[in-house]
């Protein structure tokens, strides 16, 4: 339920790394930009704040988990290609990022970088034309 505000979350992290002039701890080393972006959401105190907590929140992963968020979150690899990268097959990547964003997930909500989402509605599935007996799609019994 929190992959797609995990993966945003990632992404915004990969961008302010950038913002300031360096590359995403799982990619290595400092890098220096000529240009300066006009990001202007936040002061730059929260923005190295922010940084600082997802890089040791990155941390607590362990090595093959990290390397498979920087191929494919932050390095825009395929899965394919991926696989090939670190040397597995397309099948074990496909099984293993949806655990590494769960993994995820929960570090981001036990640290608040993410909130828990309220729990959905359960809602009965009705057909379409409703909970009326009188017209139901199902009842083969009845001819016009």
């Amino acid at each position: 339920m929190y992959r797609a505000h995990t993966l945003g979350l990632l992404r915004r992290y990969f961008r302010m790394s950038l913002d300031l002039g360096r590359l995403p701890s799982l990619l290595g080393r400092e890098f220096f930009r000529a240009r300066i972006t006009a990001y202007h959401v936040q002061s730059f105190e929260d923005v190295v704040i922010f940084v600082h907590d997802v890089e040791r929140c990155l941390q607590r992963l362990d090595e093959f988990s990290r390397a498979l968020v920087a191929r494919i979150v932050f390095q825009e690899y395929t899965w394919d290609e991926t696989a090939v990268l670190m040397r597995c097959t397309q099948r074990t990547v496909a099984r293993r990022l949806p655990e590494v964003l769960d993994r995820l997930s929960e570090i981001f909500l036990e640290v608040g970088l993410l909130q828990f989402l309220p729990p959905a509605e359960h809602r009965p599935e009705t057909c379409q034309e409703g909970e009326n007996e009188e017209n139901s799609a199902t009842d083969c019994a009845v001819s016009e």
